[in-house]
C-alpha cells in the first residue's frame, strides 16, 4: 500500500525530496520511505532530523492552505507526544505543489508500516495507552486550524455507505483527525502526521482506532475500554459511525479486502441497519 503509484511518481518525489534537502541545507541519508501512493516521501537527515515532503495537484490545492504541522507546533501541549518541527519549505512546481517539513527523528516504528489497520497484537505496554489518553485530553484543548469532518460529507456518505440518514454533528472537539495504526510508533508512543488535525466529532478519533482494530479483537476490546466514557455515550457513537462510513467509502474504492466484513458486521450492529453493498465500481469518486 505504502509505496508510489508509478514510476513517474517515484521520480517526481525523489527529485523533490532532493530539492527540499537543498534548501534545507541538509543531506538525506538512508532509503526512502514511501506514504500513501507516493503521495509523501521522507528520508532521516544527517543532524539526527526526518525530513518528510507532501506533493498535491496545484488544481486541488486552496490558496490559503492550512499549515497542518506548522500550526500544530504553534498551538498544540507539549503534553501531546509529536515530533516537533525545525523548518518548513514550500514550494510551487507548477501542476504540484510541495511542502517538506524537517522534524525530530522518531528511532521507534509504527506499529503498522504497511496498512492503516492492525493485523497482529502489537502487544502495547499499559505506558503506551497511558501516553495516546494523555496525548488526546492535552489536544483536546488546543485551537483547531479547521473543521476536519465536514456535515456536507456526511449527509452524502451515509445514505450510501451506512444506509442510514447522516446525524447532525452538534458537538466537535480538537482531534488529529487520521489516528490509525501507520501513523503511531511502538512505545514510547509518538504519534505521527499532523496534516489533517483540526476539529472532529467528538470521539471520532477513538473510534477511528477502534474500527481499524477489528481484525486483532484484543486490541480492540482495550480500545473500547479505554475510551469508553467518549464511545459508549451517544455522542460518541455518532463519532463511530462517522468513523465506519469514512472506512466502508474506502472499501467501496478498492481498500481493506480483509477488514471490510467487519466493518459492515459493526456498522449494522451499531445503526440496526445492514449497510449496502458496495463494489469499488459502485463508488464514488
Amino acid at each position: 500500500m505504502y509505496s508510489p503509484k508509478d514510476e513517474t511518481t517515484r521520480a517526481r518525489m525523489e527529485d523533490a525530496l532532493g530539492h527540499a534537502a537543498a534548501r534545507l541545507s541538509t543531506m538525506t541519508t538512508g532509503a526512502p520511505a514511501w506514504g500513501w501512493l507516493g503521495r509523501t516521501i521522507g528520508s532521516r537527515t544527517e543532524g539526527g532530523h526526518w525530513l518528510r515532503v507532501h506533493c498535491g495537484e496545484a488544481s486541488k490545492t486552496p490558496a490559503t492552505r492550512n499549515e497542518g504541522i506548522a500550526l500544530a507546533e504553534e498551538r498544540v501541549s507539549d503534553k501531546v507526544s509529536r515530533p516537533h518541527l525545525h523548518d518548513l519549505f514550500r514550494w510551487d512546481g507548477g501542476e504540484y505543489v510541495f511542502e517538506a517539513e524537517l522534524i525530530d527523528y522518531v528511532a521507534q516504528p509504527v506499529v503498522s508500516p504497511e496498512t492503516p489497520d492492525l493485523s497482529q497484537d502489537p502487544e502495547l505496554p499499559d505506558s503506551w495507552w497511558a501516553t495516546l489518553r494523555e496525548s488526546l485530553d492535552a489536544l483536546s484543548a488546543a485551537e483547531p486550524p479547521r473543521e476536519t469532518i465536514r456535515q456536507s460529507w456526511a449527509d452524502r456518505v451515509f445514505p450510501e455507505f451506512l444506509g442510514i440518514p447522516a446525524p447532525a454533528i452538534t458537538e466537535r472537539v480538537t482531534g488529529h483527525a487520521d489516528l490509525q495504526w501507520a501513523n503511531l510508533t511502538h512505545a514510547p508512543l509518538v504519534i505521527l502526521d499532523w496534516e489533517r488535525w483540526g476539529a472532529v466529532p467528538v470521539g471520532y478519533d477513538p473510534a477511528m482506532l477502534y474500527v481499524n482494530s477489528l481484525r486483532v479483537p484484543a486490541v480492540a476490546v482495550r480500545i473500547r475500554a479505554e475510551f469508553a466514557h467518549v464511545l459508549d455515550t451517544p455522542i460518541g457513537q455518532i463519532g463511530e459511525q462517522i468513523a465506519l462510513a469514512e472506512m466502508l467509502q474506502a472499501v467501496g474504492r478498492g481498500w481493506y479486502v480483509e477488514l471490510a466484513p467487519l466493518l459492515r458486521k459493526r456498522a449494522e450492529e451499531l445503526t440496526g441497519v445492514v449497510p449496502p453493498a458496495t463494489t469499488p465500481a459502485d463508488a464514488t469518486a
